[in-house]
């Protein structure tokens, strides 16, 4: 029977230099759902999604991907990661982009068009990439994404500096494609995105502070307001770590004096 979790991490620990990225972190991330990521810049979204792509070197612990080892050549064309900023060429027209992508990545015939048609750049298909508006060279990206069909889709903020209207648009691309069966990790720093995902894991300084779904943070929290949800959390944690370090502090203390 297959295992109904896209991503599983156990005691994950990553280590940069002498930084402490992760230091043992566990989630499960459900197929065919849209998975946010979200929390503030340097919060480690983007060491996870490395990690469960398999690009990125991690000191212990284990990441499991559609039922392999994260970057395992068997995931090769079951799983697509968009990063900030795609590498496209600018001086190469949207389907000759895709069309190179495609010959990697040794997709099925038609598959150009299928994720031409996806992404709604019929019109601008042969028009060069840096003719194209931000919204639409983003488009481009999340094509690139699509080719092959991976089963996990997985995107690093790929909704940065669109405005309300297109950031709408691409959502609703993105729910067409859980629809149908994909699951995708999105992360982002807009916390009222969180409200269009299925499942939301919450990170704060290298921790999941929370993973839980919209309705129960808004209902957790008392608000309905997903930013406000989210610094209530970031006060709760705050105030959590407080006390324990309090206790640390303490217990240290009564070592002291009992050893005395």
């Amino acid at each position: 029977m297959m295992n109904n979790l896209a991503v599983e991490v156990s005691q994950l620990r990553v280590q940069r230099g002498k930084t402490s990225v992760f230091d043992g972190i566990d989630l499960a991330i459900p197929r065919g759902q849209i998975t946010g990521l979200l929390g503030p810049s340097g919060c480690g979204k983007t060491t996870l999604m490395r990690s469960i792509v398999g690009v990125q070197r991690i000191t212990s612990g284990e990441v499991t991907v559609l039922g392999e080892p994260g970057g395992s050549r068997q995931l090769r064309h079951r799983v697509s990661y968009g990063t900030q900023g795609a590498a496209v060429y600018g001086d190469l027209s949207v389907r000759q982009n895709l069309s190179y992508f495609a010959a990697l990545l040794k997709a099925p015939k038609g598959d150009v068009d299928r994720v031409i048609a996806e992404v709604g750049l019929g019109p601008q298909a042969g028009q060069l990439v840096d003719s194209l508006s931000g919204g639409q060279s983003t488009r481009v990206s999340l094509a690139m994404a699509l080719i092959g069909s991976p089963e996990l889709v997985v995107l690093d903020e790929p909704t940065v500096g669109l405005d309300p209207v297109l950031r709408s648009e691409l959502w609703g691309l993105f729910r067409g494609l859980a629809d149908r069966g994909v699951t995708l990790i999105v992360s982002s720093h807009v916390m009222d995105e969180a409200l269009r995902c299925d499942r939301l894991l919450l990170l704060r300084e290298g921790r999941i502070i929370a993973d839980t779904t919209p309705h129960a943070l808004l209902a957790d929290t008392g608000t309905d307001d997903p930013e406000a949800a989210f610094l209530a959390l970031i006060e709760r944690d705050r105030s959590l770590s407080g006390d324990t370090r309090r206790s640390r502090r303490e217990a240290r203390a009564d070592d002291g004096e009992a050893s005395a």
